[in-house]
């Protein structure tokens, strides 16, 4: 009964109502999209590589070395040498390790120098593996396997042959135009750096960066010994236990033969997250008070109304509708607006993300999830409709005393 008559009480007011509802829907939108952005690029930050232990490059802060490393942002300060790896792989704590060599591109995609272990024991999200979406790893020194999303803007496909080129721009000068490569392999979407990543054989790095006449006999017999790199830019190791962790970390830290760096990925995680807290917590403060100006103005149209509700509270009066009642109607009334502009807001964004889907995978290496119905943000929906109960007492206890007074005056 209260419900259809707050239903139709705002109906009368539709001009003023429509408005206060646009506004509270484009609020609580912004709220939860950025709440919802904030979450998954966090998890989607944190997924991209699960199971890697120590990684280890050239002393340049554990942050950079991360970024480049992980992310591919970013420049190495330096290189470490081949021997390093070799060293590290035949450690006793060591299960296995990947090599990673940086420095060139293709198209504006990165280069990944590496090596066939990459496509074994890579992981990312809950240590899921890489796979092949057509073809194999590498078989021949001038295989080239392509991550998702370079096959797809380019649209190549097994056999296509590929120039890379000197550098890490879109645009380069350098280009190994001698010795092409062949796509030998294109991996299935992971939703991590990996998909815009063009994966080669450290050989094959060491073997373009040769002179014309050292190079050609490569050409001319691929399966030729590749030759043996003398620098690479980073390893990831997997250790046989963890409690081995710290004091390797501390081994190569200290290793004097070259200069290297340790680092735990969480530990270099829990600081990138720590740089970019502050930015995050201000689209917050910004999000909640859009948020909390729309509830204002939710606050205004009610106050404002009840002079023109006069009447109607005067025939709620006569048919028996006591302070409590009307105290009731107009928090019911705030109630139904803030629960369809958060139903509509949840839809519209929702239907954005699932359209907009491959576009931001594509353009930002964004991967969001269109379920938004997390905890945080049921969370965040439960705390909207707190803050809508504590704007709209102001309106609701002015009606309730009104009546309370009329009340009081008629006997």
């Amino acid at each position: 009964m209260l419900l259809s008559v707050a239903w139709r009480s705002l109906l009368s007011r539709k001009k003023t109502v429509i408005l206060t509802f646009l506004s509270l829907t484009i609020s609580i939108l912004v709220l939860l999209s950025v709440e919802h952005i904030r979450l998954q690029a966090k998890e989607s930050f944190n997924r991209t590589i699960s199971g890697v232990d120590l990684i280890v490059g050239a002393p340049s802060g554990q942050l950079n070395l991360l970024l480049y490393s992980v992310f591919r942002m970013g420049s190495p300060a330096n290189n470490i040498h081949y021997e390093s790896f070799n060293m590290l792989e035949k450690r006793k704590e060591v299960d296995w390790a990947i090599p990673i060599s940086l420095g060139d591109s293709h198209r504006g995609f990165r280069v990944v120098g590496t090596n066939n272990s990459y496509f074994i024991h890579y992981k990312y999200g809950e240590k899921n593996p890489l796979e092949f979406k057509q073809g194999n790893q590498f078989s021949s020194l001038f295989d080239v396997v392509l991550g998702a999303d370079v096959a797809k803007k380019f649209n190549y496909k097994l056999g296509d042959k590929i120039v890379i080129a000197h550098g890490i721009g879109n645009t380069s000068f350098t280009q190994h135009k001698q010795a092409p490569f062949v796509i030998s392999g294109i991996l299935a979407v992971t939703g991590t750096p990996v998909d815009k990543s063009v994966h080669v054989s450290l050989g094959a790095i060491e073997a373009i960066h040769l002179s014309p006449a050292a190079l050609k006999k490569y050409i001319d017999d691929p399966n030729t010994a590749p030759p043996i790199p003398k620098s690479i830019t980073a390893v990831m190791l997997k250790l046989k236990s963890k409690l081995a962790t710290f004091s390797l970390q501390r081994e190569i830290n200290n290793y004097t033969t070259d200069r290297l760096m340790a680092v735990l990925p969480g530990v270099a995680m829990t600081e990138l997250w720590g740089l970019m807290a502050t930015m995050e917590n201000l689209l917050r403060v910004i999000a909640v008070l859009v948020l909390i100006s729309s509830l204002f103005g939710l606050s205004t149209m009610l106050l404002a109304s009840m002079n023109e509700r006069q009447t109607e509270i005067a025939v709620l009066r006569m048919l028996g509708a006591g302070p409590l009642t009307l105290l009731m109607l107009i928090l019911l009334e705030a109630f139904i607006l803030v629960s369809l502009a958060i139903f509509i807001s949840a839809f519209i964004l929702t239907l954005a993300l699932y359209s907009l889907d491959s576009w931001l995978a594509a353009e930002f290496g964004l991967f969001l999830s269109g379920n938004i119905f997390s905890v945080e943000l049921i969370k965040l929906m439960a705390m909207i409709f707190i803050a809508t109960l504590v704007v709209s007492l102001l309106p609701a206890l002015e009606a309730y005393k009104n009546a309370l007074h009329s009340q009081l005056s008629s006997h």
